[in-house]
């Protein structure tokens, strides 16, 4: 938003009435932009080009944490970006091949019919360079109150 329309709203504070200062109006427009640049973050992780991610199972459990399990499909040439997950991923592969570059260890080439573990906290990513589409199957074991991914920059 421009800097006008911010300063023509009305936005009124606990008591009805409106800002008491340029100060607070200037701390509230600063949290709403910071509000707004998350949210398009998330959706940029969530709304990879290539990529389709379909949530098959979402369960509270074990105790404080959360099991997600997810179908993806990439198509030819696609890749994640690099991110975490608050806890350990499974990967089984479908149909395809599928590269995965993971922290701490070689990348490694996962097949049709071939499984994979991600550690939690490990920086990690998935890359088809095949012309043919990948899918496969996440689970996720993640702490509860935490998002399922966390992206991480190029460094």
């Amino acid at each position: 938003m421009t800097e006008a329309v911010w300063s023509s709203a009305v936005v009124a504070n606990r008591s009805g009435g409106h800002f008491n200062s340029a100060r607070e109006a200037a701390v509230i427009r600063t949290l709403a932009i910071g509000t707004i640049l998350l949210l398009a973050g998330v959706g940029a992780y969530a709304q990879q080009p290539g990529i389709q991610r379909k949530s098959l199972l979402t369960e509270d459990g074990p105790p404080g944490f959360q099991t997600i399990v997810n179908t993806l499909e990439f198509a030819p040439g696609a890749r994640e970006v690099r991110h975490t997950h608050p806890g350990p991923l499974v990967g089984y592969v479908l149909e395809g091949t599928l590269v995965l570059e993971h922290e701490g260890r070689p990348t490694t080439t996962y097949k049709a019919g071939e499984a994979f573990y991600v550690e939690s906290g490990k920086i990690h990513f998935g890359i088809n360079s095949s012309d043919a589409p990948v899918k496969f199957i996440a689970t996720l074991i993640v702490e509860k109150g935490k998002p399922s991914s966390t992206p991480v920059p190029q460094q």
